[in-house]
């Protein structure tokens, strides 16, 4: 655990240092754009710190998921109204917008938030890589895990991974073209898919903890303890593969306005699909250890995308 989490931080350095000194790579902000960057940077800089002290002060180290879904909204609307609102960024804001509202009732509907904000849920996999690792039992180690990796590494990452609309911003030259339109409906379409995999989620556990609470007896999925039916029976993680592919399109924009295939703002995107993989190998060693049978449905399902085995 302990090497991938350090394996996770190098890449993100290696990925932003690539990113800022290769050629092929091209700021060239001008004077708005720039002014823009550095208010932006000052934000992350301002909400990493308050989620970091916030989790040290309640003990609830889930305060960027609180957040995951709102901070970028408030990015994308910030860089879209300092371009006096451009097509193309206009409607990467609405995508965004609609992605992380939709986000943030899924995560509100689950305990997620609350008006005592230490309450709110917590990511489970904390406490697990916690308990599982001895170099985290020192308090004082815990809490530099606490502000370089939870609150500084995934802020950064919210932050990188919306940076598409400022280079969609560098090329706001080129006029909106059907490739747009294509990226946008593709990106609604991972939204829709998204939205029925955490509802799909979302009735198991709620069926799942009303047979268990009212004295029920389990069976099919409910005895396995884990779903695997809808679109969980094409892949284990069908909410992060469409997760992944919602950044991913917001990416293509970016080409689609600069014409370039690759460019700097690629980097987020490929922190954030570096992040749900291990995130899932993660959760997959807890869930292996919880349910005897999904050893067989990690045999017979792909994890994101693939072909499904009989």
């Amino acid at each position: 655990m302990l090497k991938k989490i350090i394996t996770v931080i190098s890449t993100f350095f290696l990925i932003i240092f690539i990113s800022t000194y290769y050629d092929f790579f091209n700021f060239n902000f001008n004077e708005d754009q720039l002014k823009s960057v550095k208010f932006i940077f000052k934000f992350y800089l301002i909400i990493s710190s308050i989620c970091f002290l916030l989790g040290e002060l309640t003990k609830n180290y889930s305060q960027i998921d609180k957040v995951w879904s709102l901070v970028p909204i408030f990015i994308v609307w910030y860089f879209t109204l300092s371009s006096n609102f451009n097509n193309r960024m206009t409607i990467m804001s609405i995508l965004v917008t609609i992605w992380g509202l939709r986000l943030t009732y899924n995560f509100s509907r689950r305990g997620g938030y609350s008006i005592y904000f230490w309450k709110g849920e917590e990511d489970y996999r904390w406490k697990e890589v916690r308990k599982s690792l001895t170099i985290f039992k020192s308090n004082f180690n815990w809490s530099l895990f606490n502000l370089f990796f939870i609150s500084f590494y995934q802020m950064g990452l919210i932050f990188l991974f919306s940076l598409p609309i400022l280079s969609a911003w560098q090329g706001s030259n080129n006029p909106l073209n059907i490739y747009d339109y294509i990226i946008s409906f593709l990106m609604l379409v991972f939204i829709v898919l998204e939205t029925i995999a955490d509802q799909q989620q979302y009735n198991f556990q709620s069926e799942k903890y009303r047979k268990i609470k009212n004295g029920e007896k389990l069976d099919g999925m409910y005895v396995d303890g884990f779903i695997s039916k809808g679109l969980w029976s094409l892949s284990r993680h069908p909410n992060f593969a469409s997760e992944q592919m919602i950044w991913i399109c917001f990416y293509l924009f970016s080409i689609s306005a600069t014409g370039q295939l690759i460019n700097w703002s690629i980097s987020g995107c490929l922190m954030l699909i570096i992040l749900f993989y291990n995130s899932a190998r993660f959760s997959e060693e807890i869930s292996s250890k919880k349910y005897p049978k999904y050893y067989n449905y990690q045999k017979r399902v792909p994890m994101f995308i693939g072909i499904k085995k009989n």
